[in-house]
């Protein structure tokens, strides 16, 4: 049977002084920091990521025009997403096996490095004030779907990682994992797995949907999801907008009420 964790706040808290401002909390000494699964695991992300920049590096001396190519790539996937990424990479010319590579490398570096993060954060091992607008949208994206992930447990969790909904990604996906109370261990292979399968999945997709367009130019399917990337995301912040001066405009119209109903 699979426990949620206590819903704590743990991501807000202030930092101050000089232990945390040099990342580490009063009650997380380094020796127990060092001994956690996640900061193995960071080291893991750290490491892949250090490979990665090291290998465009050395692409860009060999390769200039084909290194960029997987540099834009990447960047897409990070900001933009995995549709945008892996649609760049098809209308570049590139072949299955370099795109799902790529973005397979690009989506575990993300889980292997924020994962971490978030459950250290969580237990004040580490200091991550820096992230810390990221970990929260994180966070809240996770809370909103924990309970429908937790109804199914581990299946619940391969389905919300490798369905293409909004905020459905591995990253979310692993900390609602945490959330639910799976171990690092079983967490991670369920999410990174899903992960995979999607990824191969979407290089059919976009491949196939790659052709269709060609006769409409090159970069036919990418611009394509790119408008559509683009208006969800449009959607996306007129709702957060709305929500939030909703909230605001009903704060202010109860304190505009409240005295008025004092005087009378």
């Amino acid at each position: 049977m699979i426990r949620a964790r206590p819903d704590m706040r743990r991501l807000t808290h202030e930092s101050s002084g000089p232990a945390r401002r040099a990342g580490w909390r009063p009650g997380g000494p380094r020796r127990e920091l060092v001994e956690t699964v996640e900061a193995r695991i960071l080291g893991m992300g750290l490491g892949l990521t250090l490979l990665t920049v090291v290998a465009l590096g050395v692409g860009w001396l060999v390769d200039p025009g084909a290194t960029s190519i997987f540099a834009a790539m990447t960047g897409l996937n990070l900001t933009v997403g995995r549709a945008a990424g892996m649609s760049f990479g098809y209308a570049s010319g590139l072949q299955h096996l370099a795109v799902i590579s790529s973005n397979v490398l690009v989506e575990t570096i993300q889980v292997l490095v924020v994962y971490p993060l978030f459950v250290l954060s969580w237990k004040n091992l580490v200091d991550a004030r820096h992230m810390q607008r990221l970990l929260v949208s994180m966070r809240r994206s996770a809370e909103a779907n924990q309970s429908r992930v937790a109804r199914y447990g581990m299946v619940g969790l391969f389905a919300f990682v490798f369905l293409p909904f909004w905020m459905t990604g591995p990253v979310v996906g692993s900390i609602i994992g945490f959330l639910i109370g799976l171990k690092a261990r079983h967490n991670l292979p369920i999410v990174l797995t899903a992960t995979y399968a999607a990824v191969a999945i979407w290089a059919v997709f976009f491949e196939r949907m790659n052709d269709w367009l060609a006769e409409y130019g090159r970069y036919a399917a990418f611009g394509l999801v790119a408008v559509v990337t683009i208006a969800a995301l449009g959607i996306r912040a007129v709702q957060a907008w709305r929500q939030t001066h909703g909230n605001r405009l009903g704060r202010d119209s109860v304190a505009n009420v409240s005295p008025q109903m004092s005087q009378d």
